[in-house]
């Protein structure tokens, strides 16, 4: 039976965060059984007996066809995955996941990171740790929030195998998330990750009040980096352009709902990371990619000064008002 004519009548969702209850909320409202595996007991308990996730989702009434698991047995029973566990988690819940992983079953990471220990995508991870998963990947620029109400997103999903990719991608896109297919995995990945470690960058101007130009200024000179990372890992420029590249990238700059957004502005207002970080209870993934990412850049020789100066005041090796210096005062070239 080719991958195209499947359909996914049950949905498996791993991660009970902001990302993967909109996830399983928009796989129940196209009418699958989803079942939702969550870390926290509280969240299980919530989900299951109020219809709440109060802590990731506020204000989002849960479908009464998904059901909270503690058990990743349940979630690895569903005709297809979804992997939403916190980029650092990935390695280790996948690994959990491996003894209960039918061959052949449709993994569909939905974790945006790079991995800080080894510098590898999630997508890696996963082969690595569940060789026996039809891998694909799924970015772009969704707030949680937007798709738990039904409000229109696009979204890609990247995956080797085209068959199986579009098969996916059309069985699991719903009327107000549209999903566009790609071969493109790397350049997918690279866009979810790369973006929340530009999102911090893009806060602290905001946070600086530094104004709208130097805002557009900096998402731009952002996107070149992004595209110069990119292009030494072998993704496709189309990919960069799309929505898991810019479309990502624009969403997380602009709107300070994103998290790595409103680190980056309270980091700009003047307070101290350990202090923003402390009372937080979602990770904000772009502290973590911001150490992989230039631990890459270093190996392979890219220039990437925005991506540089966050993990300098991130590690708190440098203050915000020096990194800024030190941007602006950059020798000025040729843009291209």
């Amino acid at each position: 039976m080719g991958m195209h004519h499947m359909k996914f009548d049950s949905v498996g969702v791993i991660g009970g965060g902001a990302w993967g209850t909109a996830l399983a909320q928009t796989m129940a409202l196209a009418g699958r059984d989803v079942c939702l595996w969550a870390y926290e007991p509280d969240t299980i308990r919530e989900i299951n007996e109020h219809r709440m996730n109060r802590v990731f989702l506020p204000g989002v009434t849960i479908e009464p066809k998904i059901k909270a698991t503690g058990k990743l047995a349940d979630a690895a029973a569903a005709d297809v995955v979804l992997l939403v566990p916190p980029a650092q988690h990935l390695r280790r819940i996948a690994s959990e996941l491996f003894e209960h992983l039918p061959e052949g079953r449709a993994v569909v990471v939905c974790a945006k990171g790079i991995e800080q220990a080894t510098g590898k995508l999630m997508g890696d991870v996963v082969r690595e740790v569940l060789p026996q998963a039809l891998l694909a990947v799924l970015s772009g620029p969704s707030f949680a929030a937007d798709v738990a109400r039904g409000l229109p997103a696009a979204v890609t999903l990247a995956c080797l195998d085209e068959a199986a990719g579009r098969g996916l991608a059309e069985g699991l896109g719903y009327r107000n998330l549209r999903i566009y297919w790609s071969s493109d995995t790397v350049g997918v990945e690279l866009g979810g990750a790369v973006k929340n470690v530009l999102a911090i960058a893009a806060g602290i101007v905001d946070g600086k009040e530094l104004g709208a130009s130097a805002h557009a200024a900096l998402v731009t000179r952002g996107f070149a980096e992004l595209r110069r990372f990119g292009e030494a890992l072998g993704a496709r420029a189309d990919t960069m352009m799309g929505l898991a590249g810019l479309g990502d990238l624009i969403l997380t700059c602009s709107s300070p709902q994103s998290r790595n957004m409103s680190l980056g502005r309270a980091l700009g207002q003047g307070r101290s990371i350990d202090d923003v970080l402390g009372e937080r209870r979602a990770v904000t993934e772009g502290v973590f990619t911001a150490e992989a990412v230039n631990r890459i850049a270093a190996e392979k020789g890219i220039e990437l000064p925005i991506c540089a100066a966050v993990h300098a005041i991130v590690k708190d090796q440098i203050s915000v008002n020096d990194a800024i210096e030190g941007l602006l005062s950059r020798p000025q070239r040729s843009e291209g």
